[in-house]
Order: structure tokens, then sequence, then C-alpha cells
């Protein structure tokens, strides 16, 4: 028998112990070549117009999971030569030389790879088309794809894990000549010495992610912490900080709370406790990297998808707050304007809710009263009068309504931001230009508009009196506002209306910014979630080959316990609770710093983010039960000899 079919029969006879790692991979080649297939799909490139967004977005995520799946597979192979040490021992023993184990282990890996690589590309090829209609409706776009596999595509996808097989291959054969036979046997027999524990540093730990909470959460643009660090340098200290606290929190503290448990003999000595708290305290500083590596990397995957969901979630209510009618433009010779109004009314699928014809003033102030440091005190405002606000604003559905007299005054700001923006009411302005000297007081301030933002400057409302005295001063305009049914499906009209206005009309429309929301949100979280997956799939296989092989290593405990009259069911038990902390560790530090982050970017955006994170974290947490009852079902029939 050859080495290259004992590769083969040690493949199949231990293919229930790779199978996640299979999986893995076979997950991470549907996901690449997806991606590479994706950039040269020519529905895309056909409704897209061949955006060079898009062709830079989809070549930079595969890069990304290159890298991930590289360091994936390099770190997979590490456990899976560690396990097998006794059976290349006994190789050793029997006279095989390490050259032709190398090649065996070298053969089942390369096989392996390529397997994979077959079975990922035969599974991307037949999804493709499911994934580019996915992708489509993401984004906003209508049309159906034809089937097509990419030869390009393809050809990528094999060589670049053909070389990472390649590479990793190497390294397992490599790693042979560094193993010495006595250690190959007592693999299994090496015991870590139990781990110190230090009160100072399990505080330090509790203090620096405390730290790094509280620097997150604070406002980057009026915090004095943030000033003084440096706005640069401030995201890199909380990075430190986190990883840092976190490294520590579970090389130190846990360890510190699992010797209080066991210091609580009632409870420690109750069942099979004694069993899995001596063995998660002996490993624990042993796990505190990959613990840590896998906790960064839940957080960053929940944060990057949570805030991808959150802006496409978002995209509707932020483009209406941008755009409270269908369309506006500015007016200007009748017989355009009576074009595009015989082109709106006339158009198929859309009905017309309102049409308005809004007199507006261009009027330069100055803003001295404001407050502002920051850039020039003159700026140009588009005023509009009290009468027309409430029109527009009754048409909008909006219940306010507004009371101005004299003097007084009304700022729409839909970008309002606290700590940026001027204060407004209580300030005060003057409007300045030919004949024009006007003291207004800001008496109200509403955050939003009633015109599009597209087409006018910063708006105010003013008196009806006020507005009538200016309008025989200020330049003058009338702009035309529509809001129409299914205005997120105005594709056609909206080009329609693009050729036959000029361009100093200004014309602002819902459909264009939500178009442009739904591609680049739309990309997002369909990149954003793919690449999530591919990275929890990782991370959860990585903690079962991490405990699979530390069941080999308890094997012969249990069954000693199970002679002495334990029952399989207590066994199980030891073993779910035993897996579910290191599961749970990571799992709840990494929720923990997702939501920080998200609480803060929430913050920053003034918007709130609680739907799409908690169903982004649901999504996370529900995969990872999957990974967690595999692993524990897995334990158990490795310590119990079921087969």
């Amino acid at each position: 028998m050859t080495l290259f079919n004992i590769a083969g029969k040690n493949i199949r006879n231990n293919f229930k112990h790779y199978f996640l790692y299979f999986a893995s991979m076979i997950f991470s080649i549907v996901i690449y070549f997806t991606f590479v297939s994706l950039k040269y799909d020519h529905t895309i490139q056909s409704a897209s117009e061949g955006s060079d967004k898009i062709n830079s977005a989809f070549s930079g995520a595969a890069v990304v999971l290159i890298i991930f799946v590289a360091i994936f597979i390099w770190y997979s192979n590490s456990f899976f030569t560690r396990k097998r040490k006794k059976e290349v021992g006994l190789y050793s023993l029997l006279g095989v030389r390490k050259k032709q184990i190398g090649r065996m282990l070298f053969y089942e890996n390369f096989l392996m790879g390529v397997l994979a690589l077959l079975v990922g590309i035969a599974l991307g090829a037949v999804l493709s088309r499911f994934f580019v209609m996915l992708l489509m409706n993401v984004m906003g776009y209508d049309a159906m794809p034809n089937f097509a596999i990419s030869p390009a595509a393809v050809l990528n996808t094999i060589t670049v894990f053909l070389i990472i097989t390649l590479i990793t291959s190497v390294q397992g054969y490599r790693l042979i000549y560094r193993f010495k036979l006595i250690e190959l046997f007592r693999a299994d027999q090496e015991r870590e010495k139990e781990p110190r524990s230090s009160v100072w540093i399990a505080l330090l730990s509790v203090l620096l992610v405390g730290f790094g909470y509280w620097l997150a959460l604070q406002n980057m643009l009026t915090s004095q912490a943030w000033k003084t660090i440096g706005v640069l340098v401030t995201p890199l200290v909380i990075l430190v900080s986190v990883i840092l606290g976190t490294y520590l929190l579970f090389n130190t503290l846990t360890v510190t709370l699992l010797k209080l448990a066991r210091k609580r003999k009632r409870s420690y000595w109750r069942g099979l406790n004694l069993i899995g708290t001596s063995q998660l305290l002996y490993r624990m500083k042993g796990n505190a990297r990959t613990l840590t590596i896998i906790a960064v990397l839940s957080a960053t995957t929940l944060t990057a998808v949570g805030t991808a969901y959150s802006l496409y979630y978002n995209n509707r209510i932020n483009v209406a707050l941008a755009n409270p009618n269908s369309y506006m433009f500015i007016g200007g010779d009748k017989a355009t304007d009576n074009k595009a109004d015989q082109a709106i009314e006339q158009a198929l699928g859309h009905k017309v809710i309102y049409h308005e014809s809004i007199p507006l003033l261009e009027v330069d102030a100055d803003t001295t009263g404001l407050g502002q440091t920051d850039g020039s005190n003159d700026q140009t405002f588009t005023v509009m009068s009290n009468h027309t606000f409430n029109k527009l604003a009754k048409l909008q559905g909006r219940d306010e309504v507004l009371s101005l007299q004299g003097s007084d005054a009304a700022a729409l700001e839909p970008g309002y931001m606290k700590g940026i923006s001027p204060a407004y009411e209580g300030s005060t302005i003057v409007l300045t230009g030919k004949g024009i000297h006007e003291q207004i007081h800001f008496t109200e301030l509403k955050t939003y508009s009633v015109l599009n933002l597209g087409t006018v400057y910063s708006t105010l409302v003013v008196s009806d009196d006020l507005f009538a005295a200016l309008q025989h001063k200020a330049k003058s305009l009338t702009v035309q506002a529509y809001e129409i049914t299914h205005q997120d499906k105005a594709k056609e009209l909206t080009k329609q209306l693009s050729s036959i206005l000029p361009e100093n009309a200004g014309l602002a429309s819902f459909y264009s910014d939500y178009a442009r929301g739904m591609e680049s949100t739309g990309l997002m979280i369909f990149m954003g979630g793919f690449l999530g997956l591919v990275f929890l799939a990782a991370t959860g296989s990585i903690i079962y080959f991490k405990q699979l092989t530390e069941a080999s290593s308890d094997k012969a405990r249990y069954l000693i316990l199970h002679k002495i009259g334990v029952k399989k069911s207590e066994i199980r038990k030891s073993v779910a609770k035993q897996v579910l902390f290191v599961f749970a560790l990571p799992l709840a530090a990494g929720i923990a710093h997702c939501a920080v982050a998200l609480s803060a970017l929430s913050n920053l955006m003034m918007t709130s983010l609680v739907v799409p994170v908690v169903s982004c974290m649901g999504i996370y947490i529900c995969i990872y039960l999957v990974y967690y009852f595999l692993t524990v079902n897995s334990y158990y029939k490795i310590v119990t000899n079921v087969k």
C-alpha cells in the first residue's frame, strides 16, 4: 500500500473529526468563489452600469477573505498535528522514516484541500445565480440574472486555494522534523501546571476594559479626554486597552474566579464539578490567547455586520429626512416647467399626491450671534414664510404648526448634531444685503426640513410680515415640490426629469438618494454578512478543534469515572458545562465589546440601532449555539467511546 493510499484511508477513517474543518473550508471557498464570480457577473455590471465601487469592494473583500482563510487553515493544521502526535510516534517506532511520515501528512492535507476546492467551486457555481439575485435584491436592482459560470472566477479560486493548501501542507511536512519520539508518545500525558492568579492583575483587567468602554462612549466631539489624547490616537488607545484587558480577563480574572469556586466546598464536591472546574482551571491560561482572539474577532464581526445592517435598515429614514418631497426643483421658464409637470402627471405606475409651487427667498446673513468659531460668519440662507411652512408640514403629515411673530424665526436643520451644529434657540443673527438689515431671533429649532436639501440652502422660517417685507429686497425664487406614490421605484421618471431640467434647476429626488443608499449599504451588508459568516464558521471551528484535542487527552479520566459507577448522563452534563464555559466566555466578551462600539456609533449618528443590532446578535448567537451542541456531542462521544 502506497503512502498516498494510506493518506486516503486515514481521511476516510477520521473524517468525522475533520468534518467541521472540511465544511468550514468549503464554506470559505464558496464565499470566495461567489465574490469573484459577482465581480465578473454581466447582470450586475449592466445593472450597476459598470460601477468601479462594486469591483473595488469585491476585490477588497476577496483579499480579506484570502488572508483570514489562510490563517484559519494554518491554525487548524497545528491542532490536527498535535492531535496525531501519538499516531506519528507509532509510525516512527515501527521504522517509518520522518520523510515518509511527512509525505503522508502532506498528501492528507493536500487531498483534503483539493477535495474541499472541488466541492466548494461546484456548490458556488450552483448557488451563483441565487447569490446574484440576493445581491440585486439588497441593492434595489430589478434584473433577472442568467445562469453562467465565469472561467476567470474558477481559475482565480483554484489558483488561490491551491497555493494556500500547498503552503499549509508543506508546514505539516516540516513540523514532523521538530518532534522527538519521546515527545510524540507523551503528548497526551503532558499536563499544564496550575496557573497563578493575581487579584491585582484581575482588577487591572476590569479597569482596562472599563476604561476602554468609558472612552468609547464619550462624545468624541465634546469630550475633554478625546481632545487631550487626540482624535486620531484615542481609537488606538481604546483598541489596545480593550484587547489587553480582555486577554488579562481570560488569563487572570477567570483563573481567580475558578479558584474562588473551588473554595466553595458545597458546590465544588457536588457531582462532577470537581473534574470540570479543575480541567478549566489548569487549561485556562493556555486557552487565554485563543479565547482573546475569538472574542476580538467576534466583536469586530458583529460590529461590522451590525453597522452595515444599521445603515441599510435606516436608509429610507435618512433619505426621507433629506428629501421630504419626492421631487423638488427650482422653477425656470414655463415651457420647461410644464414639460416636467406633464412627465410627472403621466408617469406610469405613479400618482401625484400633491404639487406645490413654493415662494422662497435667498438672503445673506451675519451669523456671529450663533457663536461658531470655525469658518466664516457670512452665510446664505433660504427663507420661507410661516404660512408656507405650515401648509407643507400639513401635506407631509406633520402635526406641528409654527406661530411666529415680528422678528421671531425657526431654524430647519435635518442634519443637526449636538456639539457641532449651532445651538440656534436663543441666538440672534442679522440678515444682510442690499437694503436689508434685519435682526432675527431664533425661538425654535426643528431637526427636519420641509424642503429637499439638494435644492436649497440651510432654511429659516420667518413670520409672514417679515417675509413680505423682505420679498421686495431679496432674491426671490419659486421651487416646485411633488409627492408621488411608489417614489422608491421611480427610476425611469427620475431619468426623464434629469434629461428635461437644466442643471441649475437643482433637481433633488427621493429616488436618486434612495437608490445610491441601497446600492452602497446593500453591498456593505451583503459582503459584511457573508464575511461575518465565514469568520463565525472559522472561530466556531477553532474552539471545536481545541475542545476535541482536549477530549482525547481526557478520555482515560472519563473512562475511569464510568468504570467506578458514574453515569453517562452525568458525564454528558459535566462535558456540557465545561464546553459552555469555553464557548460563553469569548461570545459574552465579543457581544459586550460590540454593544459598546455600536452604542458609541449610535450616539454619533444620533439614531437608534437597537433593532438591527439585536437582529444581528440573535443570528450570531443561534449559529454559535449550533457549534456548541456539535462540540458537546463530539466531546461526549470521544470520552465515552460512543460510536
